[in-house]
């Protein structure tokens, strides 16, 4: 409004609603920006532990969370709405205010007023209780996802409409691996930053990893299974298993890939107690022994089988003990259930255990020498290292696929930041090396 001289009258009552109109539209902004923060940092984890406790608005963020794609369409729209609005009453104030630089000024005071007070002060504080501000702000942010659905749908048809004569398509599906990816981001992230300690890393990270994973991987190799030849003496038989410290040991009836049964220590035992206890000869009752008859079927398990299924079915069946072959029926190895725990724990020994010295020594040269059938999976895990386990499973297989042949004792390659050097072999097989990190 303008005097009969031509002055702006600043203070009239269309001044002071125009201000209250860009001052509630700046808290609705506040309130868009701080919405949109909270419900996508806060932890969904944390959330589903606030709904078990009763807090009805974690509830209803970890629904709104589930639809991210119109949830954030409908915070975008709205808060795009206000600030937009806002920003052309304050320019049409300072226009009346001061003229054709008024535009200058309402673009200046609006950036500054937005930024502050709209987008990092709501921002900020949502991120530092994502949680607790989810909590609160998700019922009034479902009222006006709600309200704007409607727009938020015919603008994501019109954006895919768009990204499809682009030739691009929308993003959907499995969410499963991303969560996995994130969780297992967060422990390394932990681990790094010291709040995560390196047995729990390899732990949980072990879990996740277990589905990725493939039974060939970890199996024992079938060079190094100890078996028991049914054509055997039964006193041998006896003394072989006595003396190994294996539970479980494969029988072969002629040639070693011919495997007929898996007997255990305990079965026997039993068996010959039996026949000591069933006549006065003693032992030579135990001649009469039949290893067959107290063998279990063997279970053969394909060389591809994930490690997370595989766990799976050793406890559908009540067994730790399969035989690993290959898509044409050749045996490879064998696996257990330990094998699989000892992926998440770690090694796990006993009294009987052979004790592998796991490469814990280092030399005054820095070396660390290794037995060239250790997984390169337990070295990194040993050392904190990141060496490369794409290509081969040991790291004497690492060695012979990087240098493209076998190599001779003495030979010394460096590749992926580590120098080796071959100490043992035996026939075509490398059984010791030292590693040293660069």
């Amino acid at each position: 409004m303008e005097t009969a001289s031509g002055d702006f009258v600043m203070y009239d009552i269309g001044f002071w609603l125009t201000c209250a109109a860009i001052v509630v539209l700046l808290a609705i902004s506040a309130f868009f920006s701080g919405s949109e923060t909270a419900l996508t940092a806060s932890s969904r984890g944390k959330l589903h532990s606030m709904a078990d406790r009763g807090a009805k608005g974690a509830q209803v963020a970890l629904t709104l969370t589930e639809k991210s794609e119109r949830l954030i369409g409908s915070i975008l729209l709205g808060n795009n709405l206000v600030n937009i609005l806002a920003t052309a009453l304050a320019t049409n104030l300072f226009s009346r205010m001061f003229g054709d630089s008024g535009i200058f000024v309402a673009t200046l005071i609006m950036t500054l007023l937005v930024l502050v007070f709209a987008e990092v002060l709501p921002k900020t504080y949502a991120i530092n209780h994502s949680e607790s501000a989810a909590n609160f702000l998700a019922r009034p942010v479902a009222v006006f996802v709600t309200i704007l659905a409607p727009a938020v749908v015919a603008i994501q048809f019109i954006v895919a409409v768009l990204l499809w004569l682009l030739g691009t398509r929308s993003a959907s599906g499995d969410n499963s691996m991303a969560t996995q990816e994130e969780i297992a981001g967060a422990i390394a992230l932990g681990h790094v930053e010291g709040t995560v300690h390196k047995a729990d890393r390899d732990r949980l990270l072990g879990a996740l990893d277990l589905k990725h994973r493939e039974v060939e991987e970890i199996m024992l190799h079938r060079s190094d299974i100890e078996m028991i030849d049914a054509d055997g003496a039964p006193d041998e038989i006896v003394r072989q298993c006595l003396s190994s410290p294996y539970t479980r040991l494969p029988i072969f009836k002629g040639d070693q890939e011919n495997i007929i049964g898996v007997v255990h220590a305990k079965d026997l035992l039993r068996s010959v107690e039996s026949l000591l206890r069933s006549g006065k000869e003693g032992t030579k009752r135990i001649a009469k022994l039949n290893i067959l008859e107290i063998a279990m079927k063997p279970y053969f398990v394909p060389e591809t089988t994930p490690l997370d299924d595989q766990m799976r079915e050793f406890l559908r069946r009540r067994t730790h003990f399969a035989l690993v072959v290959d898509e044409y029926g050749a045996l490879q190895g064998l696996i257990t259930l330990e094998d699989i725990l000892e992926e998440i724990v770690g090694e796990i020994s006993d009294e009987h255990d052979i004790d592998f010295d796991e490469a814990a020594k280092r030399d005054k040269e820095g070396n660390y020498e290794v037995d060239g059938s250790m997984t390169i999976r337990d070295l990194n895990r040993a050392h904190d290292w990141s060496m490369p386990d794409d290509e081969a499973n040991t790291v004497a297989g690492l060695v012979i696929h990087e240098a493209q042949t076998i190599p001779t004792v003495g030979q010394v390659f460096i590749f992926h930041n580590f120098r080796f050097e071959v100490v043992e072999r035996d026939q075509n097989r490398i059984t010791k090396l030292k590693v040293k990190p660069l």
